[in-house]
């Protein structure tokens, strides 16, 4: 069980999957969906076509922009322990220490935005990485100052490799 919140409208859906099939609010969705390239859908649904291309993503805080029929809408992602803290009243939890940033898939560092000593706060963009032809800027969990960077632009690593200590 997910749940989806589109920041235009504030509502928020409920997405599950049985079956290999996807309901929303409980309701089947029916749709035709095909990957026209890594980034790019081409969606039928209702006898409507709709192009939807992945502008950015940021796995961090499960947030993702889309571009839909040429216009942006951006949506929040909370999976089944992300619902279970908030229930649990712990999901806005103060995060004071940063952790050291370790890769979060195999890929290229494209640009690294930060130098040692510079200071960061929740949400600064870190570095772009190249994972499967998408760039994903690699944001700060909290606040904190950079101690150290173990990479460079153009380095290769792997996943869970230490790329920034704090």
């Amino acid at each position: 069980m997910y749940e989806i919140k589109f920041s235009q409208s504030e509502k928020e859906y409920q997405l599950s999957t049985k079956g290999g099939n996807i309901f929303i609010d409980d309701k089947l969705v029916d749709w035709d969906i095909s990957k026209t390239d890594n980034q790019s859908f081409h969606i039928i649904h209702q006898n409507q076509t709709f192009n939807a291309h992945l502008v950015e993503v940021d796995y961090e805080s499960k947030t993702f922009k889309l571009q839909l029929n040429g216009k942006i809408i951006e949506l929040e992602l909370k999976d089944k322990m992300d619902l279970l803290l908030e229930e649990m009243g712990i999901s806005d939890l103060d995060q004071n220490q940063l952790n050291d940033l370790k890769a979060p898939m195999p890929g290229l560092i494209i640009d690294i935005m930060v130098a040692p000593g510079d200071e960061v706060k929740k949400g600064d963009p870190l570095l772009i990485l190249e994972a499967m032809k998408m760039e994903n800027v690699i944001k700060a969990a909290g606040d904190g100052t950079i101690s150290e960077i173990k990479a460079k632009k153009g380095d290769s690593v792997e996943k869970n490799q230490l790329i920034i200590q704090f």
